[in-house]
Order: C-alpha cells, then sequence, then structure tokens
C-alpha cells in the first residue's frame, strides 16, 4: 500500500491562510506573518482581474476563481475586477495579431454574461465580506483616449494594460 502524503499542521493563526494552504493555494508569500496577522484581526480584501474579451471564461480561470470564493469562505472580500476598459485597447503581449476592438456595448454583453458565472459562486452585496464586481472602465474612460490611442496601444509591445 503506498505511503499517504502528508503535511504538518499549518503554522498560521488566520482561517484564510489555514484555508489557502490546506487547500494548496500558498506557494510563496511576500510577509506571512503580516498578512496572516491582519487576516485574523479584520477583513481583508483580495481581488483579481477578468478579461472582458468573450462571454464567459475558460478553464483557466477556474483556480483564480476559486481563490476568490476561497477567500470570502475564510470571511473575508473578494473583489471581480473586470477589464472593461482594459478590453477597449485590445492586447499588447507581443502576439502576431492584435486583438479585435469590440464595441461598448460587446464588452458590456460579455461582462454581464460573466457575471452570471461568478453569482452561482460568490455571495454579493453591500455586506462586509459580500463580494463586488467592479469594470475598470469606470475610471479608465475618463482618461482622454482617442480610437487611435487605443489601436496605438494595442500595437505597442511596451503598453501595459
Amino acid at each position: 500500500m503506498a505511503a499517504r502524503y502528508s503535511r504538518p499542521m499549518s503554522a498560521y493563526r488566520s482561517d484564510l491562510l489555514n484555508l489557502l494552504d490546506e487547500r494548496g493555494y500558498i506557494h510563496q508569500l511576500t510577509d506571512a506573518e503580516g498578512l496572516d496577522a491582519l487576516a485574523s484581526k479584520e477583513v481583508v480584501t483580495g481581488y483579481i482581474g477578468f478579461d472582458a474579451t468573450a462571454s464567459s471564461l475558460h478553464v483557466g480561470n477556474l483556480v483564480s476563481i476559486m481563490l476568490l470564493r476561497r477567500i470570502q469562505q475564510a470571511g473575508h472580500k473578494p473583489i471581480v475586477l473586470m477589464g472593461g476598459g482594459t478590453t477597449k485597447v485590445g492586447d499588447p503581449s507581443g502576439k502576431d495579431e492584435v486583438r479585435q476592438l469590440l464595441s461598448h456595448d460587446q464588452i458590456e454583453t460579455n461582462i454581464a454574461s460573466i457575471r452570471r458565472a461568478f453569482d452561482r459562486l460568490l455571495t454579493f452585496g453591500d455586506g462586509p465580506t459580500d463580494a463586488v464586481l467592479v469594470n475598470n472602465d469606470e475610471w479608465l474612460s475618463d482618461l482622454a483616449t482617442s480610437p487611435s490611442s487605443a489601436t496605438s496601444a494595442a500595437t505597442s509591445p511596451s503598453t501595459a494594460c
């Protein structure tokens, strides 16, 4: 019979880091003691950003989606950050093809569709640990961006989104 893998008891004090450690989410942490102490005494907020170029997410997003769920399950606040503004400028990652630029209406439709997936896994609301969904278009649209600068940004490998 094969030996079972046995992990030592967690050294973390907070439910958050204990849960993340038990589930295998932790590989490295910057200032683990500080985060553990903070998560032990108050609500910690965590966010993950998602692309709005399609009407649904893919399996590659599952780990990060479940991380947000675990954050909430441990009594903390998840933020789903939708890239509605960054989706408008295309993909500056240096790929051979530039991402197709989508209309504002298509991006909003995609975000609404993606939101339905999160509604199944997170509790949204106004409470201290309720999830919120924010769209970076809310603050990026205030920047003076013309269609020509969006095209330029999409084709420039030095642009950070």
